[in-house]
């Protein structure tokens, strides 16, 4: 099962101000919360999940940046050759730069996890997965929800607000991983979602 789905900053593109990785967009499938006790959470305990479950997606998002940033380093190219996404130019997937690493118990969550992640310009993109999923599978499916993204948020341009479009993020995310459930995708099935997608965007 994916644990999570994030959206989050990159380092900053040559001429903008550098600043912190910030999470834009999370959605968690799965609570790692122990039950300890039969009783109902109360208010404080459910504020205290919540406050630890957005210090999770956060270290995962630093992780990717860091992983991004030594990733263009081994390439050799200088910080100066980030690649400048042109209005109306098409986004190319295939080489953008990914990845994939494990986090050990307890960094930062209970058990063992399995992170992949795509960057693009100025966004990373992160399936946080169980270790036994199909890693295959979790790279083709983040790809595609990437890509919809991409063409139907139209997250790179200038002043797009992600936070804005989590709704339509949430249907994206409903059709290609529903509750956090990978799907076996062949190019009919992923036709007959691309349709169904269209329809429900067009709302």
């Amino acid at each position: 099962m994916v644990h999570a789905f994030l959206i989050h900053t990159l380092h900053p593109r040559p001429g903008e101000e550098a600043g912190l990785c910030r999470v834009l967009y999370s959605r968690v499938f799965g609570s790692e919360r122990p039950d300890q006790s039969p009783e109902q959470p109360g208010p404080h305990d459910l504020e205290k999940e919540r406050l630890g479950r957005k210090e999770q997606i956060l270290a995962v998002a630093r992780q990717v940046d860091s992983a991004c940033k030594l990733l263009h380093q081994a390439s050799g190219r200088p910080a100066s050759d980030f690649p400048i996404q042109l209005p109306d130019e098409p986004i190319s997937l295939q080489d953008a730069p990914s990845g994939v690493f494990r986090l050990p118990p307890g960094d930062p969550f209970c058990e063992n996890k399995t992170v992949l992640w795509l960057g693009v310009l100025s966004l990373g993109f992160a399936l946080v997965c169980d270790p036994q999923e199909n890693l295959t599978l979790a790279e083709n499916t983040l790809r595609l929800v990437v890509k919809y993204l991409l063409e139907h948020l139209k997250l790179l341009n200038q002043g797009s607000d992600v936070v804005l479009k989590a709704d339509k993020t949430e249907i994206i995310l409903s059709k290609f991983l529903p509750h956090g459930q990978l799907l076996f995708l062949n190019d009919q099935f992923v036709q007959g979602l691309e349709k169904e997608l269209g329809a429900c965007l067009a709302k």
